[in-house]
C-alpha cells in the first residue's frame, strides 16, 4: 500500500468503518439469534473469501504472487483463530447483548500489549504493564465476579478477545516476512475452508427476509474491510487506532435503540477503565516507534 499521510481522511474512514462493524455486529446478533451461529458465519466468510480473491486477481501477478509464503501454516492458523474468534463474539452477542460483549472486548489491545512480550520477543515497560493492570480493574468492574451471583456467560467476550489478541499477534510475526495484501488473503481463505468444513453440517433453511439482512451482514463485511484498507492507506496506525474504539459507542447506541439493552453504571465505568489505558498504550507504542 501507498500511504498518503492524510491524517484527516484516515479518522475519518476508521470512523466509518465502526460504524459498518457496529451494524455488522447487531445483523450477526439477529440472524445468530435466529439460525446456528456456524452457518451465519460461513456464509459471511464465504464473501469474505470472494472479496479476497477478487483482490488477489487485480494485483500485481495475480494470485500466485498474492499467495505465495514461506509461512504457511502460520498464515492458516491464523485464519482459522479468526474465524473462531468471530463464532464466540457472535454467540456473545446473542447470550449477552451487544454492548455487554463489546464493552469486554475492547480490552483486546492491553491483552496483545501484555502477551508482546513472551510471544515475541518485544519489551514491555513498567508504563504499559500499568495500563494493562488498569485495563483489567476496568474488566473485574464490568464483570463484577464478587458481586451476588456471578454469570460465567460473560467469560465469553473475553475468551473472545483472548483469541483476538493472538491473532494480532501472528499477525505482527507473520508481518516480519509476508505482504499485507499476502497475510489477508490468507486471513479470508484459511477462515473460509474452516468454516465451510463445520458450518456446513448445521445448514438450515433460512427465511426470504433474513436472506436480505445476510445479504447485507455480507456487503457490510466487506465494505467494512475495504474502508479499513482504505484508512490505513490514508494515515499511519497510530494515528487512525484510537478511533477504533468509536466501535463501542455505536454498538451501545444500537444495543439500546433496537434490541432494547441496558447500560448498566459498572459497564460505564469499566470500558471507560479499559479505553483510557488502551489509548495510553497505543500513545506508548508510537511514541517509541
Amino acid at each position: 500500500m501507498t500511504q498518503q499521510n492524510n491524517t484527516r481522511a484516515g479518522i475519518a474512514l476508521m470512523i466509518a468503518a465502526t460504524v459498518v462493524f457496529a451494524l455488522q455486529d447487531g445483523m450477526s446478533r439477529h440472524l445468530a439469534g435466529t439460525y446456528n451461529t456456524y452457518m451465519v458465519v460461513m456464509i459471511r466468510y464465504w464473501f469474505f473469501a470472494a472479496f479476497v480473491l477478487a483482490l488477489a486477481l487485480r494485483a500485481p501477478g495475480g494470485i500466485g504472487v498474492t499467495a505465495r509464503t514461506s509461512q504457511l501454516g502460520w498464515q492458516i492458523l491464523r485464519g482459522v483463530l479468526l474465524a473462531g474468534e468471530i463464532c464466540v463474539a457472535v454467540y456473545a452477542f446473542t447470550v449477552l447483548g451487544l454492548i455487554e460483549s463489546q464493552a469486554v472486548f475492547i480490552c483486546y489491545p492491553l491483552l496483545i500489549a501484555a502477551l508482546s512480550g513472551p510471544i515475541l520477543g518485544e519489551k514491555v515497560g513498567w508504563r504499559r504493564w500499568t495500563a494493562i493492570g488498569v485495563g483489567c480493574m476496568g474488566v473485574l468492574i464490568i464483570l463484577q465476579p464478587g458481586m451476588g451471583v456471578f454469570n460465567p456467560l460473560a467469560v465469553i467476550p473475553l475468551i473472545s478477545a483472548l483469541m483476538f489478541a493472538v491473532y494480532g499477534l501472528l499477525t505482527r510475526y507473520v508481518a516480519r516476512q509476508d505482504s499485507t495484501a499476502t497475510s489477508f488473503f490468507w486471513t479470508g481463505i484459511a477462515g473460509a475452508v474452516a468454516m465451510t468444513a463445520v458450518g456446513m453440517w448445521f445448514w438450515e433453511p433460512m427465511e426470504s427476509r433474513d436472506w436480505f439482512w445476510m445479504g447485507l451482514l455480507c456487503l457490510s463485511g466487506v465494505l467494512g474491510h475495504w474502508l479499513l484498507i482504505k484508512c490505513y492507506e490514508m494515515a499511519e496506525a497510530s494515528a487512525v487506532q484510537p478511533f477504533a474504539y468509536f466501535h463501542l459507542m455505536w454498538s451501545a447506541i444500537l444495543g439500546i435503540s433496537v434490541f432494547g439493552e441496558t447500560l448498566r453504571p459498572a459497564v460505564v465505568i469499566g470500558a471507560g477503565l479499559v479505553i483510557a489505558a488502551g489509548l495510553f498504550t497505543l500513545w506508548r507504542e508510537r511514541r517509541q516507534s
